[in-house]
């Protein structure tokens, strides 16, 4: 079997990632080929470039360049949507049809009503250059999200009793953990800073006043994806990746679910209390819970198979300790 160069195998795998669709033209030296024009999913290419495919007809013969003749479909985009949390102020007209000094604050469940309004503005809110990626049109980094991500779309959807800000992500291949990380905190940035921020000083008329819609808020807010927000084990799952401190030196670290040890983070600064408000602050906008950050404090150091890589193991301890979990 020829060695095959790291180089070679990086660009395999980048160019041609898990899930793409392949179809056969003629498969070369194999006693039992596939059938020309077969089709297949593509699971992985090993260290020898060899790929392997898990064939519609349910066979699972590799492919070897040079030897087979076949195409690599790029996989269908993927939809990953982000939830946020909606907030509102309606100003209504008064008995003499002007509009009231101080507007009366809305929520998600109070915004239900207003759902089809919103998401008229939202698009009209589009400018022309927007209309094929969305908010990705001013994405600007030359790395995995900018060459994965084919467009930002923002909406509004009514679940569980109220409605959300969704941003709704078309996706090619996977995204790594930190890449998900660095989507969720520009789409964040978006809301708060960017697109966000002209539209909610844009007014929506209604019959009966104007209504103003920030799809972020300095209180309680946070960007989720589907199973973040909704799955019903979304409170004791472990997350993809999660902020925390450094037990002994305070250092600011990232941890990924499953991964030995941890990453310094490029905003770590030499205060432990400034540390500990980043590890908060990063985690509190992704929904992670204090639990679910000592559980994967815990796996990263100990190993994933211990009980105090379980969330439920610390909320156990919290309830027993009469409600108080303290952090580094």
């Amino acid at each position: 079997m020829r060695e095959v160069s790291r180089e070679w195998l990086e660009f395999l795998r980048e160019q041609y990632p898990k899930g793409s669709r392949v179809r056969l033209t003629k498969m070369g030296n194999d006693p039992h080929p596939i059938p020309p024009g077969s089709m297949g999913t593509l699971k992985y290419i090993d260290d020898v470039g060899q790929f392997h495919v898990k064939w519609d007809n349910g066979r699972g013969l590799a492919l070897i360049i040079g030897e087979d003749q076949f195409q690599i479909l790029p996989p269908e985009p993927q939809t990953i949507k982000f939830y946020m949390p909606l907030t509102a102020q309606l100003y209504a007209y008064d008995d003499w049809g002007d509009l009231e000094e101080y507007g009366n604050d809305l929520d998600g469940r109070e915004l239900r009503d207003y759902q089809s309004c919103i998401h008229e503005a939202l698009l009209e809110n589009q400018m022309p250059e927007e209309k094929n990626r969305g908010l990705m049109h001013w994405y600007d980094k030359p790395d995995g999200v900018n060459t994965k991500v084919q467009s930002v779309m923002l909406d509004v959807e009514s679940r569980d009793g109220q409605l959300w800000g969704v941003a709704e992500c078309k996706v090619n291949g996977t995204l790594l953990p930190e890449e998900k990380e660095a989507l969720a905190e520009y789409i964040s940035g978006q809301a708060s800073d960017g697109w966000g921020e002209g539209f909610e000083q844009r007014a929506i008329k209604l019959n009966d006043g104007e209504l103003y819609v920030s799809l972020w808020n300095s209180s309680n807010w946070s960007i989720q994806t589907e199973e973040e927000r909704f799955s019903p084990d979304s409170l004791t799952r472990l997350p993809d990746l999660c902020w925390s401190v450094l037990p002994g030196e305070g250092t600011l670290i990232c941890i990924k679910r499953g991964e030995s040890g941890y990453y310094p983070s490029d905003w770590s600064t030499k205060d432990r209390a400034q540390n500990r408000w980043l590890a908060d602050y990063n985690n509190q906008r992704r929904g992670i819970t204090p639990a679910q950050e000592q559980a994967m404090l815990t796996g990263s150091m100990c190993g994933w198979d211990v009980p105090g890589a379980d969330p439920k193991w610390y909320e156990e301890q919290q309830e027993q300790n009469g409600g108080e979990m303290t952090l580094g």
